[in-house]
């Protein structure tokens, strides 16, 4: 179900942000890093399709970045482990907004136990959302990128996917989580080769210790005793997914690791 304004963005020319005109669709928009995304990009101009299960939340998300003239924002509601749903919501937005400028792949899952301990239901979660959403929207969105890329006034689309540390450094009784994340990473590069001549931007953020639902749950150990004071918050992340995909045509940041200052490894 879709809600929220879903009038076609079309910039004016006064309108100088960088991304006026522009529309973004970000998946796991209900929370953290998601929330704090949305909020960045509408700051740069986009229109908004909001992504996630939670559909009261997204609602909430919408409504406030419409009242705060952030541009047009609908929430899909949608359970992106199924690859039907991951499918509906490019189409949706694609759909309301006439385009699609920018997907952040940011709806992610975690839960931390030693192999011999873990329950494998989680291990097909974190496959399912972690590794194969991302497959599966990304794939979706392709299209409609290439084709933003050829007709967009700033000649270019982006393709982030928010990956984390653990993607680059395995730890113990993270091995299922540590990787979905590597496996992204390779993913990422390698589409980086087969789309960045034609004009679209694949770029990875991987983040440390985050504040957020999921590393203050399930991955709460994975602080290793790092107090969460010292933690980055949704905000830091979100400023660097926007940093990204407001570059210049001629700017490709395919890769940003972000650790809190006190997160040694």
């Amino acid at each position: 179900m879709a809600t929220g304004s879903t009038d076609t963005p079309t910039p004016t020319a006064t309108d100088h942000r960088p991304l006026a005109g522009a529309v973004a669709l970000v998946t796991g928009a209900s929370s953290g890093i998601g929330t704090a995304t949305a909020r960045a990009l509408a700051r740069e101009g986009c229109a908004l399709a909001l992504v996630a299960r939670r559909a009261a939340r997204l609602d909430e998300l919408a409504a406030e970045i419409g009242a705060q003239g952030g541009g047009p924002a609908v929430a899909l509601a949608a359970d992106l482990t199924d690859g039907e749903q991951a499918r509906r919501v490019v189409q949706q937005t694609v759909e309301r907004f006439g385009r699609l400028d920018v997907l952040v792949n940011n709806a992610g899952y975690g839960v931390r136990a030693a192999v011999a301990d873990s329950d494998p239901e989680d291990w097909e979660r974190m496959v399912d959302l972690n590794l194969k959403a991302v497959l599966r929207m990304s794939h979706a969105a392709l299209p409609h990128l290439l084709r933003a890329a050829e007709s967009a006034s700033r000649g270019i689309a982006d393709l982030v996917t928010v990956s984390s540390v653990a993607g680059r450094v395995p730890r113990r009784d993270n091995s299922v989580y540590s990787a979905t994340k590597h496996a992204v990473c390779s993913f990422s590069e390698s589409l980086r080769q087969e789309v960045t001549g034609r004009g679209v931007r694949v770029g990875l953020v991987e983040p440390g210790m985050t504040v957020t639902e999921m590393t203050l749950g399930g991955q709460a150990t994975a602080g290793h005793g790092l107090p969460p004071d010292s933690w980055l918050h949704a905000e830091d992340i979100a400023r660097t997914i926007a940093f990204m995909v407001t570059q210049p045509a001629r700017v490709a940041i395919n890769e940003i690791m972000v650790r809190p200052t006190a997160q040694e490894s």
